[in-house]
């Protein structure tokens, strides 16, 4: 992709075949906001500089019992205020430039991932993809922004501080600059350090969100089994490892800033101490003596703004760490080398088209390509035989198929034309939804928001259900994977009603539901597809 014409706030940058670089996507797009945050940030340190020196001048002027001229103590005032204002204003255009860039990152992000077909984007890991889309964007979008501006702050802040200290006090200058490159040396010592704990860090959260995700999808089994608290106790260690990591990052950083502060606490007591001597004609000191008493306040009070641009960079120190790593991750999600189409030679056949009704079964043993060969019929993925595709609306059958609404019934009927009450309690009795202990209630059993509350089971049940009830082609993955015996033969038996009328079209290693089947293909043998009518 081309650097430089790419935008964080343009997705339609992102191209089949692009390289995603979120890193160079998100400095791109915060250059123009990083000048006008830089702009705002020079003003207010400017001002904050002004106020310093009127308010020494008011303040000694006073203490040593001088006239202090009327416009003088307004003048300080007036540039407190203004700082302020600044302060706010460039705080609240820091705040909102990050919120552009991470916004502009999950816009290519979705667009990335929509450009993926299904089988890539059920390869990805849901839980690092959660992370990616929720806390990777505004880690980036702090490191451009945030730590960006601390690093330009500290290369010109220190500069003026330095040059308004020089008007008064060279020998006071140079006080304060001898320990620059000392806090500059601790800067790169804890650089490496802390880049690599916040990588381990982002590992732990992702490891932490991917578990808790699988754990969601697989909460009814897990109660059915009364596994609970065994998982409770994998979660709260994956858990503790991240706080862990966490506050390891934290503490790097805040030893950081302790280093900043002392040195800029004993820089500022050594220019307290000499000119409170020379003051006192007790020691003298050049560049320390014989200055009048508001010279030497206005060098302690500019003083704390030579360091403040330190201090701050320290502190987004590891925003610079969390933002490479958060970087890093995402680039590595959204450029995964996911191969859109899996290659085996028995689907690169021919295959005849298929009956307009009727079932057909796809069989073989696992990894063979029964679930490939079904997506690419029903047209959910590429390199599908033109003349096999099934054609027209399909209702899909599977352990994830979506489920809406609130209750059962809805659920049933979710997106369907109305349906009569008799149709509607028929389907769900003929897959034995009715009388199942765990769906209380009959129709009007309550569901969690997306049937979360649901086992893979159910979940197939009431799609077979919608599918008896939706007059579409049915292409089902193992429905009946995950039912007791019982069931299955429900199931089976609902199938093979649909097929009456329709075509169903199922891959499965059930035995009894092949052989019943109007057509099989045989996936077993990797180099021929096995056609048996």
């Amino acid at each position: 992709m081309n650097k430089d014409k790419a935008s964080t706030t343009n997705p339609e940058c992102v191209r089949s075949g692009d390289k995603i670089d979120a890193l160079a996507l998100a400095r791109d797009g915060a250059k123009t906001s990083l000048r006008a945050v830089f702009a705002v940030q020079v003003a207010r340190l400017v001002l904050r500089l002004g106020f310093s020196a009127t308010a020494a001048m008011v303040a000694g002027r006073l203490v040593m019992d001088l006239g202090v001229d009327p416009w003088l103590p307004i003048l300080a005032i007036g540039l407190l205020a203004c700082s302020s204002i600044a302060g706010l204003l460039g705080d609240r255009m820091q705040a909102r430039a990050e919120t552009t860039i991470a916004t502009g990152l999950r816009d290519v992000a979705r667009t990335s991932l929509n450009a993926m077909s299904p089988r890539q984007l059920n390869l990805l890991p849901i839980g690092t993809l959660v992370v990616a889309m929720q806390r990777y964007p505004e880690a980036v979008a702090s490191l451009v922004i945030g730590h960006r501006m601390a690093s330009m702050m500290m290369g010109i802040g220190p500069m003026v501080a330095a040059a308004m200290l020089l008007l008064v006090s060279w020998q006071a200058a140079v006080l304060v600059i001898c320990l620059t490159p000392v806090m500059i040396l601790f800067f790169a010592l804890v650089g490496d350090a802390i880049r690599s704990r916040a990588v381990v860090q982002e590992r732990a959260f992702g490891r932490l969100a991917g578990q808790f995700a699988d754990r969601i999808r697989a909460l009814p089994t897990i109660l059915a089994n009364h596994a609970l608290a065994e998982e409770e106790r994998k979660l709260s260690a994956r858990l503790e490892t991240y706080a862990r990591e966490t506050m390891g990052v934290l503490g790097i950083a805040f030893i950081n800033a302790g280093i900043i502060d002392f040195f800029a606490s004993l820089s500022i007591a050594l220019l307290a101490v000499f000119l409170g001597l020379g003051h006192l004609k007790l020691m003298m000191i050049p560049g320390f003596s014989d200055l009048a008493l508001w010279q030497s306040l206005f060098i302690l009070m500019i003083a704390p703004e030579y360091f403040a641009p330190f201090r701050r960079f320290s502190e987004q120190y590891h925003a610079k760490a969390e933002g490479l790593a958060a970087a890093n991750a995402l680039d590595r999600l959204l450029n995964a080398d996911v191969p859109e189409t899996v290659t085996i030679a028995a689907l690169d056949r021919p295959l005849s088209p298929l009956p307009e009704h009727g079932l057909v079964a796809i069989t073989g043993p696992s990894g063979c390509g029964k679930s490939t060969l079904l997506r690419r019929l029903a047209r959910l993925e590429p390199e599908a035989n033109p003349g096999a595709m099934i054609s027209g609306d399909m209702a899909w059958v599977s352990t994830d198929s979506f489920v809406g609404g609130h209750t059962l019934r809805e659920a049933i009927c979710w997106k369907l034309p109305p349906v009569s009450p008799q149709r509607l309690f028929d389907a769900a009795n003929a897959v034995g939804l009715l009388e199942d202990a765990l769906l209380p209630g009959g129709l009007d059993a309550l569901l969690s928001r997306g049937g979360s509350n649901l086992s893979g089971g159910q979940r197939l049940r009431v799609s077979v259900a919608r599918a008896l009830l939706s007059g579409k082609t049915v292409v089902a993955d193992e429905p009946t994977a995950k039912l007791d015996a019982t069931t299955s033969a429900l199931v089976r038996q609902a199938l093979l009603s649909i097929a009456r009328s329709r075509l169903v079209v199922v891959a499965t290693h059930d035995r009894e539901l092949a052989g019943v089947a109007r057509l099989t293909i045989d996936l077993s043998n990797n180099k021929n597809i096995e056609v048996a009518a």
